[in-house]
């Protein structure tokens, strides 16, 4: 344990949260072929809370308070968050975001993919692929000496200079024996601020990236956020361990 409740792993530990993030990897791999136009989110969690079982694991977000499925499955607008539900349909051209937790023998691994089915407007693609560029920028910040602003600078910073905005109102965090731990992780920031990044930390981030501006709202269902403006919203996350040779991707197949 380290301040602010921050966990350090041991070399032990965080092969077991690789154990259960190459689960979570291998059901992303499916599911790329099972998100397609015409499925409803429910039948893609359902699928996914199939394969997690069928293969040992248990749906994290499952032991969420108040939350009673394996995933998230966000569409377009809505930024994350959003309850599975069998009257909701994929369509063409839409931007699909799957969320989900997997807890392997009591480690976990957090990962977010979107997906874009057939039809997808350029602004739609362009927006996918920096997003993806702002995950894969801001892990390459994650190595030991540096500080958590160094990761959200990276991201915020390839994200606007494309013209799109960054969700402030929702972070990324520690993760691998609680689904949320300390230390939250922005996906905005100043190089050299915040927490200094430690060997054996673990940590989810995230990045929610917008097509017009950051702000979000939360509809009635108490769950669902969406843009204020209307505009599409695309997220990329993995579970990475901070090591002395680097980061390592631990959600990966």
């Amino acid at each position: 344990m380290h301040k602010a409740g921050i966990i350090i792993k041991t070399p032990e530990q965080i092969e077991r949260i690789a154990k259960a993030g190459a689960l979570t990897g291998r059901l992303f791999d499916e599911l790329k072929g099972y998100v397609k136009p015409g499925v409803t989110t429910l039948q893609i969690d359902a699928f996914a809370d199939r394969f997690i079982k069928k293969n040992g694991g248990k749906a994290t977000f499952k032991s969420v308070a108040n939350y009673h499925h394996a995933t998230c499955i966000s569409i377009n607008n809505e930024v994350v968050h959003a309850i599975p539900r069998k009257d909701r349909v994929v369509q063409r051209g839409d931007i699909v975001k799957v969320d989900c937790g997997v807890t392997l023998d009591g480690y976990i691994g957090d990962r977010t993919m979107t997906y874009m089915m057939p039809g997808v407007s350029d602004t739609a693609r362009r927006l996918v692929e920096v997003t993806r560029q702002c995950l894969d920028l801001g892990i390459r910040q994650m190595v030991v000496g540096n500080h958590i602003g160094d990761i959200g600078a990276a991201i915020q910073k390839y994200a606007e200079m494309n013209g799109f905005s960054v969700v402030k109102e929702y972070v990324g965090h520690g993760t691998g024996i609680r689904l949320h731990e300390d230390p939250p992780v922005p996906h905005y920031g100043n190089p050299g601020e915040g927490e200094r990044l430690r060997e054996g930390m673990v940590i989810a981030i995230e990045p929610m990236i917008n097509e017009k501006g950051e702000g979000c709202r939360v509809l009635p269902d108490g769950w669902t956020v969406v843009t204020t403006d209307g505009g599409l919203s695309a997220q990329f996350e993995h579970t990475i361990a901070i090591t002395a040779q680097g980061p390592r991707i631990l959600t990966e197949g």
